[in-house]
This record gives structure tokens, sequence and C-alpha cells, in this order.
């Protein structure tokens, strides 16, 4: 176990790191701050010197590979960083310098226990991206396909371990202050980076990932996902399909190629929408890097290490809750928080709708070019502390993809108004998924699951409560008193007998009498 002086230690160390790019100074400054952790910011920026601005995405990067995906996480928090430090983590870029290629190829051998020549016939040396995680080269298997290989960066899982133990301890202990670092619950935040990011040090889980969302979609026209070469992938090393296309990012090579970007805007938008709601699995880390458009037009996401999962109720409830913000149904919203429990039950239902109004009213009808969902969730950040919401971990990777498909959306055609777009999609879900005839079709099927449940159930009871042998039944038999029980039934009855008080003072006049006669006593 760590102890408590390496923690403070590390804290310290990238406490200073953040001090110098003048990150610290809005932890410092602000009012709910507790007053431990305003002395911690004090020593650590002691005698350094601060820029105005401060620079958040730039002191993320110079701590390091987990401080990157903790800062990308953080992004999707302005009610625990602030708007400002918000905006600025969302440029945060996850790249690294590139670990030499021998390593890399030394790192493959290790992980298949045999050359990379018997896999592969050639790999670049040079990679094609490097991340905080991973790197990826161009390759080209023995039978001629092109592929791409993912390697995790030697050392990555122990130093990743390192940190995540410090955030896990840092975080109990800025819980355990109370107040609003109580309702904030880092806790469970870090529980949550945790989770992500173990299944992002594990190639496997991402491949599978991959495997799984090109399932789901295979019947969307104009998305794909490449295609994975289990053969040569492992814990450490993934190899998928090689893709040809331009980055999302590169818009002037879009209009160049003759694509609609309008079109591509808008399918995006609605992928993500089927994604998130129809199918519960979502691309989690859906920034421009990330995507790719083919000669045909179709959009290609890769790098599946994040993923999010919503189960069927918080689908619907989110479904409810952005179609009831497109047509400023703000009362039923307002409903679907007290059903989810997200707002306490000792608040009013009508105030939380008007609370919900003023952020949403300000939205309606505009582009996102004047009025953005980044906005909106802004706005319903700010509403939290006065209803009491905690925070909803389960929600964050959402509401980090709603931000990021938004942005691309928006740099692709800044005319696109992504209410006008969800709400037909929202709308067609709701009402297949949650209408009258969707309603009894889910009744009769949960019936059916719980009438084909009982011959199980009365098996159980029969293991629980055995039938009788072939013996047959004995007779009655007589309840005979045993003495122990009749002498403790009249101890209760009647309390103690008198015999033995009267035998002992028989007794006792009896050898008096005695002692008299024998002039012992007179």
């Amino acid at each position: 176990m760590t102890k408590p002086a390496t923690h403070i230690y590390r804290l310290l160390k990238w406490g200073r790191i953040l001090a110098r790019h003048g990150a610290l100074r809005i932890v410092e400054d602000h009012p709910q701050t507790p007053g431990p952790v305003r002395r911690l910011c004090r020593i650590a920026r002691f005698g350094t010197i601060q820029p105005k601005q401060p620079q958040y995405a730039a002191a993320f990067q110079d701590i390091g590979p987990a401080a990157i995906k903790l800062g990308q996480t953080l992004a999707t928090r302005p009610d625990l960083v602030g708007e400002e430090a918000a905006r600025d983590l969302l440029t945060l870029q996850d790249s690294l310098p590139p670990v030499p290629f021998d390593r890399i190829a030394a790192a493959i051998e290790a992980s298949f226990e045999r050359p990379w020549t018997d896999l592969f016939d050639s790999i670049g040396e040079t990679p094609v991206g490097a991340a905080s995680i991973a790197q990826v080269h161009r390759a080209i298997t023995r039978d001629g396909r092109t592929v791409a290989v993912k390697v995790l960066r030697p050392g990555i899982r122990e130093q990743f371990s390192r940190d995540i133990d410090t955030y896990e301890w840092a975080a109990a202990h800025l819980e355990a202050l109370g107040g609003e670092a109580k309702r904030l619950r880092p806790r469970l935040t870090i529980a949550n980076f945790k989770r992500w990011t173990n299944r992002e040090l594990d190639l496997r889980r991402e491949a599978a990932s991959a495997s799984e969302l090109a399932d789901s979609m295979h019947a969307v026209a104009g998305f794909a996902v490449p295609g994975i070469d289990w053969d040569r992938t492992n814990g450490r090393v993934m190899t998928i399909e090689w893709i040809d296309g331009i980055k999302m990012s590169d818009r002037e090579a879009l209009l160049a190629a003759g694509h609609d970007l309008q079109d591509i805007a808008q399918r995006l938008v609605l992928a993500f929408l089927r994604q998130a709601i129809s199918g519960g699995f979502f691309h989690a880390d859906m920034h421009q890097g990330n995507l790719f458009v083919q000669a045909d037009g179709t959009i290609v996401a890769i790098d599946f290490g994040i993923m999010g999962r919503i189960d069927r109720r918080a689908r619907a409830w989110l479904a409810e809750i952005l179609y009831g913000l497109t047509t400023g149904n703000y009362r039923r919203v307002a409903e679907i928080h007290f059903e989810a429990q997200y707002v306490p039950s000792h608040h009013s239902v009508d105030e939380f709708a008007t609370a919900l109004r003023a952020v949403g009213e300000p939205m309606r009808g505009k582009p996102v070019s004047e009025l953005s969902v980044g906005q909106m969730l802004d706005g319903l950040f700010a509403i939290t502390r006065d209803f009491d919401m905690q925070t909803q971990p389960h929600l964050l990777l959402l509401q980090k993809t709603m931000v990021m498909v938004e942005g691309i959306a928006t740099q692709l055609y800044p005319g696109i108004n992504l209410w006008d777009v969800a709400a037909p999609f929202v709308r067609e879900w709701i009402r297949d998924e949650l209408g009258p005839e969707a309603a009894i079709a889910e009744r009769i099927r949960t019936d059916t699951q719980t009438l084909l449940r009982i011959p199980d159930l009365v098996r159980r009871i029969e293991e629980q409560f055995p039938a009788k042998g072939g013996a047959p039944e004995p007779p009655p038999l007589a309840d005979v008193e045993l003495i122990w029980e009749r002498r403790a039934r009249k101890k209760v009855q009647g309390g103690a007998s008198p015999m033995p008080y009267v035998l002992g003072a028989g007794i006792g006049g009896a050898a008096v009498y005695a002692a008299m006669m024998m002039g012992w006593i007179g």
C-alpha cells in the first residue's frame, strides 16, 4: 500500500506543474474550495511565476499520460472545474513523442512470444499516431493485407496504476471534507475514470468493442467500423483494417474532394444518436482525429478504447429529456429528473421546470453557431447546486461525447441546428419504443418471462421442501411431560415450594431443644 507521504509528494509535484501554468489559481480562489486544499495549493505554487492566462491543457499535457486522460474527463465537468477550464481542456490533445521502433518491435514480440516477422511482412518504423497510451504503425501482413497495428507504450500500465492510486487517495480525502466536495462525488468520478482507462489498457477489450459497435451499426448506411484481425490481436497489440480516407479535421480537403459537409455533419449527429439512444452503446471518443470520410462519403470511426453504455431505462429518460427540451415541454423534463431520482423529492417539480425553462428557452430554434449543446450543459450544471443534484458519473461519457459531436458538426457546417437534426429521430424512437404499442409489447414480454420462470420457481421450492418418502406416515404420539419441563412449569405457575423451608425450621427447632436438654445452652 502506498504511503500517504508518497501521495502528498506526487500531488505537490503535479500541483507545482499546474501552478507554473497558472492552473491552480481557479482552485485556490474558488469560494467552495476547502481550507486544506487551499493551503496545499499555496505550498505548491510557492516561488513559481504564473502566467496571467491559465494554460490548463498544457499543464495536464506536461504532467503525463494519466493526467491527459483525466483532463479530457474533467473537460465534461464545468460544474467541477469551471467553464473556463472546461473549454480549455477540450483542446487537450492526446499525443506524446513516439516510442522508438525497436522498443515497439520488442513489445510486439514479447506479447506474441515469437518474432514479429512471423506475423507481418513489414511494419512502418514511423508511427502514424502516437497517443498517451499507445501508438499506431502501418503494416503489411504475411498474406498481403494492409493493416494498422496499435501497440501499448512499454510500462504504461504500471504508470497509470501509480497515478490513479494517488487520484483515488486524493478524491477520498477531498470528499471526506464534506460540503460541496461531497455533493460532486469525486470518488465516484475517479472510480469511473479508472474503469475507463483500464479498458483502454486492454487492447482485446478495444477490439471487442469495435466488433460490437460494427454489429450494432451494420444496418446504418454511410457509417462503418474497421474489421479486427483477431489472429494478430492480444492484450497489448491490436491489429485492425487500414482505412484510407480524409480526416474530418481537414475541412479544406473534404471540400476539395467534393463532399457535402452539411450532409456529413447531419449523418454524424444521427449516427451518434443511433448509437446512444437506439443501441445504448456508443463511441465515446469521437474527436476529429478518430473520424475519417472515405471517397464515397462513408464516415469511418477508429480508436474504440473509450466506449459508453446506457441501459434502456436511462435511454428512455434521455430521449424524453432531449425531446422535451426541443419542444419546450419543460414540465415533462422536470418530471423525468424526479422519476430518475436525479433531483431529491423534497424539491418542487414546478420550480425545477422553471429553472429548466431558463436554460432551454434561449436556445430553441437557433443554430449551433449561436447557442450550443455545450452551453446548454453549462446551464444545466449551474442549477444542479440549487436543487441538490448529485453528479451522475454514468452520464459523463455521454455529455463529453455530445460536446465533441457538436463541435465537429459545427466546424463542418456552422449553420447546423442540432435540435432540428435530432428532433425527428428522437420523436420516432419515442413513438416506437415508448408509445402504446411498445408499452403493450413490453408488458407481454415481461409477463411472458415471468410465466416462464414459474416452473423453475416450483422446482426450487420442491428442493427446499422435498416430498415425503415411501414409508407410511407415523401415528400420533402421546404428549408426555418431562420431569424438568414439569418442574419449570410449576415454578412459573406457583412459585417456589414451601416444603424446604418447613423442613429446615423443624430440623433447626429439634437441634435447639436437644442442646438445651444436654445443658449446652441455658
